[in-house]
């Protein structure tokens, strides 16, 4: 299906692998440009701007970190000098550091909250600023996702710090879609279950298996199949859907 992107610039964060590396790739099916950042991936992200490039559209790669402000800005003006103006965010950067509560440090919390809130509330701000300085120009729209987690919804044992991020992420979108409204842009959240990423891969099998009997369908995502929902989500067929927090985890949280 065309979803109407080609040529739309795109910027998502965390996209050298996993569920980002797949968002990446299936925007850049659409003809969508793209650009992302990672931290520390440098393999990653060779491997995903190569399959960008590889289907015909030009992509922009940076190691930033999404918790620190000047380096998002710094990160959508050096995207935008290269692509032209983003008109689709994906906030995908997230990280875990997991610990029951009473022995999680205060290090712990404060770093997942740093990475997981306050860097959507960053990229967030910066493209607000975009995307309402558009509208007033007569150019109303843009497109924001918000990668969020059942976890946000329900608490997980051991992820307080990461599950309290998640939440938070939901309130966030919520209140940004209300906030940019009035300019023409939707901001939604595609809230995963467990996804079957590499590192996913690498767990237990019983963790997976448990993971797996608790949903409808019997199997878990791939980060395909959150990709799939990215996309619409980013298109114009999904113009009067906004706020919404949307799960994608086979029935594992109903």
């Amino acid at each position: 299906m065309n979803m109407e992107l080609r040529d739309k610039v795109a910027l998502v964060t965390g996209g050298s692998r996993g569920i980002g590396a797949a968002i990446c790739i299936a925007l850049a099916e659409q003809g969508c440009h793209v650009a992302f950042n990672h931290v520390g991936d440098e393999e990653g992200a060779r491997q995903t701007q190569g399959a960008i490039e590889r289907l015909g559209c030009k992509s922009f790669v940076s190691e930033s970190n999404v918790a620190d402000a000047q380096a998002v800005s710094a990160l959508f003006e050096a995207a935008e000098a290269v692509l032209g103006p983003v008109s689709v965010l994906v906030c995908n950067a997230g990280i875990t550091r997991d610990r029951v509560l009473w022995k999680m440090s205060e290090e712990e919390w404060d770093t997942v909250l740093d990475v997981n809130l306050k860097g959507t509330f960053l990229c967030l701000r910066a493209a607000a600023e975009r995307f309402r300085a558009r509208a007033k120009g007569g150019q109303p729209g843009g497109r924001i996702i918000n990668i969020t987690s059942i976890n946000g919804l329900r608490g997980k044992f051991g992820q307080s710090n990461y599950a309290a991020s998640k939440g938070g992420i939901i309130a966030l979108t919520k209140t940004a879609a209300r906030e940019l409204g009035s300019s023409g842009v939707t901001v939604n959240a595609v809230a995963p279950g467990m996804v079957l990423t590499p590192m996913a891969k690498k767990l237990p099998k019983e963790f997976l298996d448990k993971a797996r009997a608790e949903t409808v369908l019997n199997r878990l995502a791939t980060p395909e199949d959150i990709a799939d929902l990215v996309v619409f989500l980013a298109s114009e067929r999904s113009r009067h859907i906004t706020g919404q927090c949307i799960q994608v985890d086979g029935g594992q949280l109903m």
